[in-house]
């Protein structure tokens, strides 16, 4: 068997070549669009592989990226050589001084980590007071020194006939302030005797 020609594509060259020369010989004075850069790189090579419309796509994104490409209007152009470089994102770095010495030339120890040593010769600090007289922070706990004897009221018995109504009494425990502590117990209404005949 012998072995035939197969009838491959010619190679292209590398894409951002074809664009350049392509953007070259159209020579528009605004530039030229996707589609009329991909349609003379048809005309001159013939038949381009399936990708081709995707991998043009992503050569003119990243020459415009790169700045070797302009874009304006929906066309692409070769930039022009008297404009200022096109500047990036954020602040500009500082200018550098030429007078300053370099960075490395100035090279300080490093420091101890932690917090440096009090000086014994150094002064007493005198603590700051607040402008009420009063000690700073919650005040201390006094105990209390009452007896703890409470007084609580025995159980009164009202007797009626065939009634009897009981109303039990507790005492609040004052403190020193002369309250008890807590909630006040919920006042209730007098019990009156009630006769039933």
């Amino acid at each position: 068997m012998a072995t035939k020609e197969v009838n491959k594509p010619q190679s292209l060259p590398p894409y951002p070549e074809l664009i350049l020369k392509a953007l070259d010989e159209l020579n528009e004075p605004n530039g030229s669009n996707k589609s009329a850069i991909s349609n003379h790189i048809e005309s001159i090579y013939g038949e381009l592989p399936e990708g081709h419309a995707v991998v043009l796509a992503y050569h003119l994104n990243q020459m415009k990226d790169n700045g070797e490409l302009v874009f304006a209007k929906n066309n692409y152009s070769r930039p022009d050589p008297s404009a200022p470089p096109k500047r990036g994102r954020g602040r500009p770095p500082k200018a550098k001084d030429p007078l300053a010495p370099p960075p490395s030339a100035v090279v300080s120890p490093p420091r101890p980590r932690g917090r440096p040593p009090k000086d014994p010769n150094a002064p007493p600090k005198t603590p700051k007071t607040s402008g009420s007289g009063r000690p700073r922070g919650r005040p201390k706990k006094i105990a209390r020194t009452e007896d703890a004897s409470v007084e609580t009221a025995s159980p009164v018995s009202v007797a009626a006939v065939n009634v009897d109504v009981v109303v039990p009494c507790v005492a609040a425990v004052p403190t020193s302030s002369g309250r008890p502590r807590g909630r006040p117990p919920k006042v209730k209404p007098q019990m009156t005797q009630v006769s039933v005949s």
